[in-house]
This record gives structure tokens, sequence and C-alpha cells, in this order.
């Protein structure tokens, strides 16, 4: 398969993929309109934002690869680079509190609780791969890792 012919596979991917999110947008929105319920809104509003983002990265993905390079400035990332580790930081904060929390309730039978503790913890643990996986594109970069 030629660069080409998988740049176009990659990108019709996408744009079907992108269909599927539309779609869980307006599933998870109709669940929304449905119920009072705190949680389950809750959940379905997360997935919905979750969704809505995942559609800006499928669309970045296509269009670098349709009609927009993607580039990091390494000097630019250098510009940045204290404020994103001070953040790094308040994630590792988020991490600890959760943890404590559900410490904490271990045993209670808290389940509500801990489920969403339990989210909170992984999307944390999330920002931090995200963050660390930025870190390993800098450090690769010559003469700014």
């Amino acid at each position: 398969m030629s660069t080409k012919e998988i740049q176009e596979k990659i990108v019709d991917n996408m744009r079907r993929w992108q269909r599927i999110e539309n779609a869980s947008v307006s599933s998870t929105g109709k669940v929304i309109e449905k119920t009072e319920n705190s949680i389950v809104r809750l959940i379905m509003e997360i997935i919905q934002r979750d969704s809505q983002m995942h559609y800006r990265v499928q669309e970045l993905i296509a269009d670098s690869l349709t009609t927009k390079t993607i580039s990091l400035d390494p000097e630019e990332l250098v510009d940045v680079w204290d404020m994103i580790e001070k953040h790094i930081e308040i994630e590792k904060k988020t991490v600890e509190l959760a943890k404590e929390a559900l410490e904490a309730l271990k045993g209670k039978k808290m389940v509500v609780q801990e489920y969403l503790l339990q989210y909170l913890l992984e999307d944390e643990n999330k920002h931090n791969h995200v963050l660390e996986s930025l870190a390993t594109i800098k450090k690769g970069m010559y003469p700014y890792g």
C-alpha cells in the first residue's frame, strides 16, 4: 500500500469515526433529556463531551493528512514547558487526592461515590499519560530535548 493510499484510508477512517462520535453525542443527549437521575445525566454529559473532543482530534488527524501540516516547533514548546511542568505537578496532586478518597471509602459500601472517584482517578491518570507523552516528544527534539 502506498503512502497516499494509507493516508486516504486513515482520512476515511477518521470521517467514519466522526459520524459515530456524532451519533454518540445525539444518543447521550436523548438519555439526558429522558432522565432526571443526576448520576446517569452526569455520565452521559461526560461521554458527550469526550465524544465532542474525539471529533476534534479526528478532524486534526484528517486535516493533517489532507490540508494542513501539523508542526511542533521546539522553541515554541520550550517557551511553555515550565508551565506544562507545573501543570504536571497539579495533575499528580489530583491523582493523590483521588487515591486518598478511594482508600477512605474502601469497604464502606458507598458504591456511587467509589464509581465516580474511580472515574476521576482514571481521567486524571489519562491527563498524566498525555502530558508524559508530550514530554517524550520534547525529549526527542534536538537541541531542545
